[in-house]
């Protein structure tokens, strides 16, 4: 019922981080409905109603992450020592380059260079967390024009120090077991126990009557299923399973057991590259 005596709408953009002291101007719509075109920045917008009374309480909406490979440029990140330096080669030539980085929303860092610098150097960045670059081409250079002029050259993610996982995958599972086969299943190492780019993951076992462990099997850090192949009826296994990075191996999950039947076939229920014993 209100709606009807709506006048308009007041609508701010503001960029995430904004190091300007002011607010950017406020945008007056008669419909509901505006098209913005935005860099990969982070933007909060602002939406409020007036009538003639006065104005409402303000709806904030959050753009929300999106990703695109389809940028004009290339960013590389390489490590000197405790500093991290970043490089780019322009493929067009804006006024400036503005540059976020961070590692989260709410921790994000900008800073205006000029066009001419093709590098930047990030120094005192925090070991083992994940941080996202982004590198904006702007034909003005001031924070209120941003969201009209930005647009964003290259995006890229790294760590200043990579780290081994802190911890081994979880929820490890044994199923599909015949006399010969199983399969093992386990889920994902989260983003935040990596501590580095997790690189793939590591599979033994050992035969519980003996004490010699198998020879690791490696697998991408997609896969998160595996056939072993070639087993002994009615035999007692433990598998472990651990993540690696470029950094090193992560500790072992606790051993998981099972025991192979002497009789029975059952076909596996998910696809996995097969580990054969010799």
């Amino acid at each position: 019922a209100q709606s009807r005596n709506v006048l308009g709408y007041y609508v701010n953009v503001q960029r995430v981080p904004n190091k300007c002291r002011h607010l950017p101007k406020r945008i007056v719509l008669k419909n509901q409905e505006i098209l913005l075109n935005l860099s990969m920045a982070y933007y909060t917008i602002n939406i409020s109603a007036y009538n003639q009374a006065g104005e409402s309480p303000q709806t904030t909406y959050i753009v929300p992450d999106f990703y695109t490979t389809d940028l004009p440029g290339q960013i590389n990140v390489r490590h000197e020592g405790t500093k991290t330096v970043v490089t780019w080669t322009p493929e067009y030539s804006p006024k400036c380059f503005v540059v976020d980085w961070g590692t989260s929303k709410e921790d994000m860092h900008m800073k205006i260079i000029p066009a001419t610098t093709g590098s930047f150097i990030l120094d005192n960045i925090e070991p083992y967390k994940l941080n996202k670059i982004m590198v904006h081409g702007s034909d003005a250079c001031h924070c209120e024009s941003f969201a009209r002029y930005e647009r964003t050259f290259g995006v890229a993610r790294f760590y200043s120090i990579e780290g081994v996982p802190r911890i081994g995958p979880t929820n490890v599972t044994i199923l599909n077991i015949t006399k010969h086969t199983a399969v093992v299943q386990w889920t994902e190492i989260g983003a935040e126990d990596c501590l580095g780019f997790l690189q793939g993951y590591k599979i033994s076992y050992i035969i519980d009557s003996a004490s010699t462990k198998s020879p690791a099997v490696t697998v991408n850090s997609s896969t998160t299923c595996y056939n072993l192949t070639g087993l002994k009826e009615r035999t007692i296994y433990r598998v472990q399973v651990s993540g690696f990075t470029s950094a090193g191996e992560g500790p072992w999950t606790l051993s998981k057991p099972f025991r192979t039947p002497k009789y029975g076939i059952v076909e596996a229920l998910c696809s996995c590259a097969a580990w054969h014993q010799s």
